[in-house]
């Protein structure tokens, strides 16, 4: 919504009834900022019930354009070197690291912001570093979950670790940033795409796509969907081109539905309890990652 314009006499001449352009905060698909196709937005209010703007509410048409985004985009994603995929993370964290002063601002006027007890500043600056951590995982976690097994006979027995495919992400409302940081990295540090739902405050979330959208991330690799988790998470649990469910805390319904909806196409789901999000040690980990590879092994003779 607009605001009161600005006295007069705080305005060039001939402008001193300009009208403030509210922000719409979008959606994050395909490495665009589509609108949500239903037309539906919510207003976003500040702590003290002021109007910052309006953001996207997702529909079930947006999480399918969203997971046909993720799909097309995971390929070429998991083709590429680790080493790479490690330096695309880096300049993400780069990217986030030159929005701190918005994000902490955004954090900042969460209304919900009481409940977490974390500096704003101290969660870009942690969202950051786990942004980093996994840039350094990237290139390394195959020697952590991957191995040579012991075999009698003359051939080596390797497995390896590949990626799933397609992620789906569910996000608390808590810690906006970093909760959502620390379920997407593991997974797409391995070479899989992401599909996330966030509740949480909007214009955090689509902020962090417009760091995205200026890093070196292809499209399509991380999609960003706000909106009401009851109404999207049936439909990321049961649809059919999603290979694994990554989740923090969720209401006892919803994990059931997930369970239950995943169960009918095999999806692996991976739902974080309580998460020590504050715990670098706790969360830095490739045991985060292991649960979105899938291990393949080979057999390979040796000798003449």
């Amino acid at each position: 919504m607009p605001s009161t314009p600005p006295h007069s006499d705080d305005q060039p001449e001939g402008r001193s009834h300009r009208l403030t352009v509210a922000k719409t905060f979008k959606l994050y698909v395909g490495g665009a900022f589509p609108r949500s196709e239903s037309g539906r937005s919510i207003a976003v209010l500040g702590p003290d019930g002021e109007s910052l703007g309006h953001a996207c509410k997702a529909s079930r048409k947006d999480l399918r354009d969203a997971v046909a985004a993720a799909r097309k985009a995971q390929p070429a994603w998991a083709g590429a070197t680790a080493y790479n995929r490690g330096q695309v993370l880096y300049r993400m964290a780069e990217m986030v690291e030159g929005k701190a002063k918005e994000l902490a601002g955004l954090l900042g006027l969460d209304p919900a912001r009481g409940a977490a007890g974390v500096d704003p500043f101290a969660e870009v600056t942690m969202s950051v570093d786990r942004l980093v951590a996994f840039a350094g995982w990237a290139d390394k976690y195959a020697q952590i979950c991957g191995r040579q097994n012991a075999v009698a006979g003359p051939y080596w027995n390797i497995s390896v670790p590949q990626p799933t495919g397609v992620v789906g992400v569910v996000c608390p409302a808590e810690l906006p940033l970093l909760a959502l940081v620390s379920l997407v990295a593991p997974p797409m540090c391995a070479g899989n795409a992401t599909v996330v739902l966030s509740p949480a405050f909007a214009p955090v979330v689509s902020v962090l796509g417009e760091a995205l959208a200026t890093s070196d991330l292809p499209g399509g690799v991380i999609n960003l969907l706000t909106g009401e988790l009851d109404e999207l998470v049936p439909v990321l649990a049961k649809h059919r081109d999603v290979d694994a469910i990554h989740a923090g805390p969720v209401t006892a319904d919803l994990a059931r539905i997930l369970r239950e909806g995943t169960a009918d196409n095999l999806k692996r789901v991976a739902i974080r309890k309580v998460p020590a999000w504050l715990d670098a040690a706790a969360c830095h980990g490739p045991g985060w990652i292991e649960d979105f590879v899938e291990t393949k092994t080979v057999w390979h003779p040796v000798g003449a």
